[in-house]
């Protein structure tokens, strides 16, 4: 009976210490894991500085951030950072009350310019030009153009352009006519063809 007392002593004993090493154990993986993910976690690669075809993705305006490698076939235009932001502040500051097609029809009209040899080759140039002196642009010349953030809208509608979707029909030129002055518009009457109008912007290029 005492060796059977001794015995039954043994293995409850031989319970506890090997409940302890698993015990043990399991927290010792569980911390393990823990580390490895958080080793992995940290060394995740982070994606590129918020840019495609050197745009600068992080404007004020909280548009999409679009991976450069998603997206590097998909742009029609190269454009440098300032040249994106100038794009998005004029089209905000032209066409901030107008429909999508209103702001893409702005956007395609940079666009164009940037395009023909009758204007500079940026959209900076395009933007800052001035004719006899005065802005080609009248919200540069106002100041509202430095203003502008461009909305969700806006930057959809900058992002359709530079994939290349054209609705403007090749116009180089954009007024609203209740709006300008009268003198410019009848220099656009006489001297360019009218296309058509959208909104509160009637749209032309040379005659």
């Amino acid at each position: 009976m005492y060796k059977k007392f001794v015995t039954q002593l043994f293995l409850c004993n031989l319970l506890l210490i090997m409940s302890w090493f698993c015990l043990g154990g399991a927290q010792l993986n569980k911390a393990a894991a823990a580390q490895a993910f958080q080793v992995s976690a940290g060394e995740a690669p982070k994606p590129r500085a918020d840019r495609f075809f050197g745009l600068s993705k992080r404007a004020a305006s909280g548009q999409r951030v679009v991976d450069y490698v998603v997206m590097e076939k998909e742009y029609k235009y190269d454009l440098k950072s300032e040249d994106y932001e100038a794009l998005l502040k004029i089209v905000q500051a032209e066409a901030g009350n107008e429909d999508l097609e209103g702001k893409m029809l702005v956007a395609g009209v940079v666009m164009n310019r940037v395009e023909s040899s009758k204007f500079p080759d940026s959209v900076t140039e395009v933007v800052m030009q001035k004719e006899k002196g005065v802005y080609q642009f009248s919200p540069v010349g106002n100041g509202t153009y430095y203003k502008a953030v461009a909305s969700g809208e806006t930057v959809e509608a900058v992002e359709k352009v530079l994939k290349g979707e054209d609705i403007t029909g090749g116009a180089l030129y954009f007024a609203a006519r209740k709006s300008a002055d009268p003198e410019k518009m009848r220099w656009f009457d006489g001297s360019l063809v009218r296309l058509f109008s959208h909104g509160n912007h009637e749209f032309f290029t040379n005659g």
